[in-house]
């Protein structure tokens, strides 16, 4: 009665049917532009339907039901999706999501998943060695550099405070001490250190932010300054965040000075690297992730640069006996008794228990795809950048903010008449393009003025197809220049 809902070996003609009648649907509707352009509320509308219909339609017709969902959404293989670090994933990662799906394996323990385990086992021990942390490391995948992030600090906050007052956050909670913790991080850092220190208890006013130079790069000279103040206020620097790929700028702070602070001042150091660990997979640009063999931990996204579906990421941990202020045991899932006999449960140092066998994706892109090409693919995104800088530069319509140095560029619409509020006008200009379906491009404040911005995370995207993406950049803000005149 219910067996050809389900996959087993005796019904796969049925999964691949659906399978296949999914990817038809995908192609049939999948837009050719960069979204259609419609509001809100007009989606509420087109989507609207009955959530849980008393008899079934059938495979067939409920994916004719997804048409919309579809074509209303965005497409990131289009040259002009260029906002976000959002990139699109590759056919092999997709390949390996249906893989992943069907299995349905749960990575929190070893009886759950017993192949998948020791996969993610051997991915993050290749992990650790390729970021030069040392034999006792270890690592976990998460969901993203939120989950990664929030780790990294919640262990640098326990290991302070057992250090200092030999107190378990664990088992405890915060002392009243922990009012002197603080988290250090970068003027440009993501908001996720903020965020983070919320979280933990100890409020987003924790978190003291260093300044930057003209390349948006945390300064260790004004980081110095500040650990000094710290002596005289009696304030304890739990953590101190290196960003290797700022979410703007893809700037990358000086991490060997950042590093020797740290172990100057007694805090843990964590690379957000998010963004910038693809630069691991570069022969020619490797040399800017220089000391990230330092940190305590670092936070990697492959949903960015490494063109993985989401979710998929990773925590890396220099010292993997830190793991210990997460683990906790329950009998019918990680009992204790399980280490004795070697049977590695992941759960063990996971926020997360249920969690996808995301490692799958990473393990089978590379084995399609191999270094090298990885490595050209992520060359392939800082010349893009660099070109649209170029392009930017030589156009009196536009203004750039800051030369690259990886696929991020930040730049303004100059309009023609100098007492138009460009702020206002360089909103109105992507909101334009967004809303006409003709791009889907960034935007962020610098300094107080509004700006756009390109994410340049799609490698076969063409040099002629960035020129004419700013080209229409400038023609549209033309249009809106002439029609509020």
């Amino acid at each position: 009665m219910f067996e050809t809902d389900f996959l087993t070996p005796t019904h796969g003609a049925a999964y691949r049917d659906a399978v296949a009648k999914a990817v038809d649907t995908l192609l049939a509707a999948l837009p050719s532009q960069p979204y259609s352009g419609k509001s809100a509320s007009e989606l509420a509308t087109l989507l609207k339907s009955e959530i849980l219909p008393a008899t079934g339609a059938g495979i067939e017709e409920a994916l004719h039901r997804v048409r919309p969902v579809i074509a209303n959404s965005i497409v990131l293989t289009h040259p002009s999706t260029i906002a976000h670090l959002h990139s699109p994933p590759l056919l092999a990662s997709l390949a390996a999501d249906v893989i992943v799906s069907a299995l349905n394996q749960s990575m929190d323990s070893f009886d759950q998943a017993p192949a998948a385990t020791v996969i993610e086992l051997a991915m993050s021990r290749w992990l650790c060695d390729e970021a030069g942390l040392p034999a006792g490391s270890d690592a976990i995948f998460t969901s993203g550099a939120t989950q990664s992030n929030f780790m990294g600090l919640l262990l640098a906050r326990d290991a302070c405070i057992a250090s200092r007052w030999q107190w378990s956050v664990q088992r405890r909670g915060l002392p009243a001490q922990a009012s002197r913790v603080r988290f250090l991080c970068s003027e440009v850092a993501h908001f996720t250190v903020e965020k983070s220190a919320s979280q933990l208890g100890l409020g987003s006013d924790a978190v003291i932010k260093v300044p930057v130079d003209d390349d948006y790069r945390m300064i260790p000279g004004e980081l110095a300054k500040t650990l000094r103040r710290f002596k005289d206020d009696d304030l304890i620097p739990a953590a101190i965040v290196g960003t290797a790929g700022t979410t703007d700028f893809g700037s990358i702070d000086p991490l060997p000075e950042i590093a020797a602070l740290a172990r100057e001042a007694g805090a843990w150091f964590h690379i957000d690297a998010a963004y910038g660990s693809a630069l691991l997979l570069s022969q020619r640009h490797r040399d800017l992730l220089r000391g990230f063999d330092q940190a305590d931990s670092i936070s990697m996204d492959f949903h960015k640069n490494f063109w993985q579906a989401i979710s998929c990421g990773a925590f890396l941990l220099r010292d993997s006996a830190q793991f210990r202020h997460l683990e906790v045991h329950a009998d019918y899932l990680n009992p204790e008794t399980d280490e004795d006999f070697g049977i590695p449960n992941l759960v063990n140092k996971s926020l997360a228990t249920t969690r996808r066998f995301d490692a799958l994706k990473l393990w089978l892109s590379f084995q399609a795809l191999g270094r090298e090409k990885f490595g050209r693919m992520v060359d392939r995104t800082i010349e893009l950048a660099a070109h649209a800088a170029a392009v930017i530069r030589n156009n009196p319509a536009l203004e750039l903010l800051h030369q690259p140095r990886y696929g991020c560029v930040v730049f303004r619409y100059r309009p023609a008449r100098p007492d138009r509020n460009s702020d206002a006008l360089n909103a109105a200009l992507r909101q334009r393009l967004f809303e006409r379906g003709v791009a889907v491009i960034g935007h962020t404040r610098v300094r107080g003025r509004q700006c756009l911005k390109f994410t340049c995370m799609n490698p076969t995207v063409s040099e002629k197809e960035i020129e004419d993406l700013l080209r229409q950049v400038v023609e549209q803000g033309r249009a809106i220049g002439d029609l509020s005149g």
